[in-house]
């Protein structure tokens, strides 16, 4: 195997140290999945230079044009604290004639915004909840049209479950008013108002440009949750591990899936990785109600890399260690078809 000069792009706040010792698990949850990352390719065998950036694109041009990396392995999530901006950093690379890994300018685009997301799959007969959406400062005026309760509303823009909590299912137009006004001045973006799917929480992680590898489904378990509670991947759910070991919030192998089922869930996570212009790797969030019908909630560009966490435990399902799927992300990223390479 080659020995790659890797440059690894993160946020300034999140360069890891060299070493996990004397370090809390508080300090340590900020900046591990830049960690795992650095450390795995650097058991790889591989030279990587961290580098942190937030407001700057000079540093980046000065670390390409000077160091020339192989290739850049992307692990930042926004610039000048703006999420949907990381496609703009993308895009600069692709400017500087520069690989990476990870999704596309136009792949990050589309899943960002997820009105315009959940409209490219309901044109391709990609099944996913109906909803609507209420612009930041516009007052509500009623429920959407063709929308029933109960309803789910969140962020357009936003990842990683910011500002959804229990209270972001609604059974009522007060409640929903209440709601769309918090996300409106919490998260100050737009408001997405989806009806809310009764069912499994489904994931599924895809890797690959064209050809295109799914890993075994996963599941999130709410195994302590009480009956009066909605099973959904709150911000606690996710980032809290008092929470999740207080409810008994567990992922693994999704568990009595018939492969009927299975082979529906992989369709539709490849169809709408190819729809969505998706490349380098994706997870797929989706919900299966008792009658067996299936919803894809969320595509989600460049998740979470950390070790141990659903897309790594996937991968490790089908036999890819940790560092062989970073592996295989930097093998992807030198072999995409950026514009500049035609």
């Amino acid at each position: 195997m080659k020995k790659l000069r890797v440059l690894a792009l993160m946020h300034e706040d999140l360069v890891p140290p060299e070493s996990l010792e004397g370090h809390s698990d508080k300090e340590i949850a900020e900046w591990k999945v830049e960690f795992d990352v650095v450390d795995g390719l650097q058991q790889l065998g591989h030279e990587v230079r961290p580098l942190g950036v937030t407001d700057e694109l000079g540093p980046i041009r000065r670390a390409v044009l000077g160091w020339k990396p192989h290739v850049v392995f992307n692990l930042l999530e926004e610039f000048h604290g703006v999420g949907v901006y990381d496609q703009h950093v993308v895009g600069y690379l692709e400017l500087l004639k520069q690989p990476y890994t990870g999704c596309n300018p136009r792949g990050l685009m589309l899943t960002h915004d997820k009105p315009l997301m959940k409209k490219i799959l309901s044109y391709h007969r990609i099944p996913t909840p109906r909803f609507g959406t209420i612009p930041l400062g516009r007052k509500f005026r009623g429920t959407p049209r063709r929308l029933e309760y109960p309803l789910l509303i969140k962020s357009t823009i936003e990842d990683a479950s910011l500002g959804i909590s229990q209270a972001s299912i609604v059974h009522s137009d007060d409640k929903l008013s209440e709601r769309i006004a918090f996300v409106h001045e919490k998260v100050q973006s737009d408001a997405l108002v989806e009806e809310f799917i009764e069912g499994r929480e489904l994931y599924v992680g895809v890797l690959g440009n064209q050809r295109l590898q799914t890993f075994p489904i996963w599941e999130m378990e709410f195994t302590k949750m009480p009956d009066d509670v909605a099973r959904i991947a709150t911000a606690k759910v996710k980032w809290d591990p008092k929470y999740q070991e207080k409810h008994g919030i567990i992922t693994r192998a999704a568990q009595g899936l018939s492969e009927a089922v299975q082979a529906r869930i992989v369709k539709i996570c490849k169809r709408a990785y190819r729809d969505l212009s998706l490349s380098g790797y994706a997870r797929m969030d989706l919900r299966l109600t008792d009658d067996e019908r299936i919803y894809l909630i969320e595509a989600n560009a460049n998740p979470n890399l950390e070790f141990g966490e659903d897309f790594a435990e996937s991968a490790e399902a089908v036999g890819i260690a940790y560092p062989d799927l970073l592996q295989r992300i930097l093998n992807l990223g030198l072999r995409y078809r950026a514009a500049w390479r035609a």
